[in-house]
């Protein structure tokens, strides 16, 4: 049997070697980016996921997230340096175990951590002396140590002697041109000192900044607080549009204007409500266990609460603007949302508001379709069953006129606003993309 300094002793040289098998479960928006760095950076890397078809779909050469072209999956195969797989057997070869598993939450905003739990329960069944896990999956400060750790513990085998445990909050931003997994700078922690120098050693051989912190509860702090401030400071925007919005003034305007300040300010943007997997649960997370500690999250509620009136209040001056410049009730109207994804240029639509936004339409009467030149069909999803298998409409001046107003909710780059602001006969702009064209109108209505 190892000691625990020859245990380490062996992990640290091969992962300083870059000979230790990295194995990556969940191959989604977070796990495929980092298994691909990992893979390109030197690491033998077997990507873990429970979808057979997208197994296969990677071990073909096809990538199906933008952030990883089918070139570099297609050279990371070709070099034998990555294979996907759904058989969790093969966990017993990694060296270092990353977990990238989703981390929503249930109807009633409580933390939904099965996956993560199921997950560990995979990891235990073949869990060995000398393994790093790593959990990447955001959630509330005291998941590594109080969730993890006993699952694997439960082996009878202990972390810091005889296997490592560690937490780096993923930092992944779809559709962000700028920066990949190896420019994000990485926050580390591990269990006890030896687990914080392999992530040290394992993350610095793949990322160009690595950010140590003291103890693993900080680092999933640290990804809370980055989340929790921009739904904080979008709710701000969206809260002080309708305020300048009843007054006359137009929130683009002076957002625009107030960034021209050199310090003390950021700007941030109102929309039609918040989407994504990260922005509009991970705030949750904290305000459930600060229920433990007795303590209040009146900021973090109450921004969670005017960011999901977001949508009712689009559909509300949707309904206005009917009214005012057609003469029609929403009940009669046929209604284009443009953009069903959360954030523009990426196909994701988790937490997306204009899922929310066509129910509301049709909960009043309304008939809604709507048109994303990244989503075809609407897939399945926990919230909007109903919506399933609804497919994307053709935007041309024909069917433009079809509708009785266009609802812009995503501002993806490739669509036509000119077309729209020609042939639609009345916009309803949530993201003030005809403003930042120059495309005027009095049928163009920012909300």
């Amino acid at each position: 049997m190892h000691t625990s300094h020859s245990t380490y002793e062996i992990l640290r040289t091969r992962i300083d070697r870059l000979t230790a098998r990295v194995g990556v479960i969940g191959l989604g928006y977070v796990g495929l980016p980092l298994a691909m760095a990992m893979a390109t950076g030197g690491f033998p890397t077997l990507g873990f996921d429970i979808d057979p078809a997208k197994v296969d779909m990677l071990n073909g050469g096809a990538s199906y997230i933008e952030a990883v072209p089918d070139e570099a999956l297609g050279r990371s195969l070709r070099d034998g340096r990555f294979r996907a797989s759904h058989d969790f057997v093969g966990l017993a070869e990694c060296d270092v175990i990353v977990i990238c598993v989703p981390t929503p939450l249930t109807r009633h905003r409580d933390p939904d951590l099965s996956f993560v739990e199921n997950t560990a329960r995979a990891i235990a069944a073949s869990l060995r002396r000398g393994q790093l896990v790593v959990l990447e999956s955001t959630t509330y400060p005291g998941t590594t140590d109080g969730v993890l750790r006993p699952i694997l513990e439960a082996t009878g085998l202990r972390s810091g002697r005889d296997f490592y445990l560690g937490f780096s909050p993923e930092r992944e931003d779809p559709g962000n041109r700028d920066f990949a997994v190896s420019t994000i700078p990485k926050v580390v922690a591990g269990d006890g000192h030896e687990a914080a120098a392999l992530m040290r050693a394992f993350y610095g051989a793949v990322v160009d900044t690595v950010v140590p912190v003291s103890t693993t509860a900080t680092a999933e702090a640290v990804k809370l607080t980055e989340n929790i401030f921009r739904s904080v400071n979008i709710a701000l925007v969206n809260e002080l549009k309708l305020v300048y919005g009843a007054m006359g003034i137009d929130i683009w305007e002076v957002i625009e204007a107030a960034k021209s300040k050199p310090f003390g300010f950021m700007p941030f943007y109102p929309g039609p409500g918040l989407g994504g997997h990260c922005v509009p649960i991970d705030p949750f997370y904290l305000t459930w266990k600060a229920r433990e500690y007795e303590m209040p999250t009146r900021f973090i509620e109450l921004a969670g609460e005017i960011n999901s009136a977001m949508p009712r209040h689009i559909v509300a001056r949707l309904a206005d603007a009917l009214d005012r410049h057609a003469g029609k009730a929403l009940s009669r109207s046929r209604i284009l949302v443009v953009g069903l994804a959360y954030k523009k240029n990426v196909p994701d639509i988790r937490e997306s508001p204009s899922l929310r936004l066509i129910e509301l339409i049709e909960e009043r009467g309304g008939r809604a379709e709507f048109h994303d030149p990244y989503v075809a069909e609407i897939p399945p999803t926990r919230e909007h069953m109903p919506l399933k298998g609804r497919r994307s409409v053709e935007l041309t001046g024909a069917r433009l006129g079809e509708f009785d107003a266009v609802l812009v909710a995503t501002d993806h780059d490739s669509i036509d606003y000119a077309e729209i602001a020609r042939g639609a006969p009345l916009i309803i702009d949530t993201r003030n993309v005809f403003g930042r064209l120059g495309l005027g109108g009095d049928h163009i209505i920012k909300a």
